[in-house]
């Protein structure tokens, strides 16, 4: 258990500790339930989903690896839309070569997220979900890119900025952090 214990404190830039774990998981299940409730409303009586994987992928880094770089709103959010946008454009392009589609899409996202400094690994999925996910994802056209993905990521952002910031040794983004040091120092 030791060996693991320090092999986790070399990966991970949250500590290990039970509060930790705690607002990690309120924080996901939180989120996750939040997207999928608000689709369901807007979604019911058809069989089109609009939790797409990606989000579970974001879920693990604005909820568990609050303090990673890829975790931050601008990474979340640019990731995401930039991802999406290459995704359906290349599907529009391409639709009968799902292979090569799918390899452009994803590598390209990486690309435009790297050159954006907003690399946010779950927007290769949602790259590759503009090009895999069906009919339902394909109808959808350019609105992929507001419903579900600007949404889901909107939604999973405000239940980040509320939940990791209930307890005092969490503090999401990292923006807030400078913030709060320098508006309440002098309190």
């Amino acid at each position: 258990m030791n060996k693991f214990l320090k092999q986790f404190k070399k990966i991970n830039s949250e500590p290990l500790e039970k509060a930790n774990i705690f607002w990690t998981w309120i924080g996901s299940f939180l989120g996750i339930l939040a997207v999928g409730y608000f689709h369901l409303d807007m979604l019911e009586g058809t069989e089109l989903s609009l939790i797409i994987g990606s989000f579970g992928a974001s879920a693990v880094l604005i909820y568990g690896a609050i303090n990673s770089p890829l975790a931050q709103p601008r990474n979340l959010i640019g990731g995401h839309l930039l991802s999406a946008l290459i995704g359906v454009s290349i599907y529009k392009i391409l639709p009968d070569h799902m292979i090569l589609s799918s390899a452009l899409a994803v590598s390209l996202s990486i690309i435009v997220m790297e050159l954006t400094l907003t690399l946010h690994p779950p927007g290769g999925a949602t790259a590759l979900i503009a090009i895999i996910g069906g009919e339902g994802i394909h109808d959808l056209g350019y609105m992929y890119l507001l419903t579900p993905v600007l949404t889901g990521c909107l939604i999973l952002l405000v239940i980040a900025i509320i939940v990791n910031n209930i307890p005092k040794h969490r503090h999401y983004p990292e923006s807030f952090i400078k913030f709060n040091k320098k508006w309440f120092s002098d309190v």
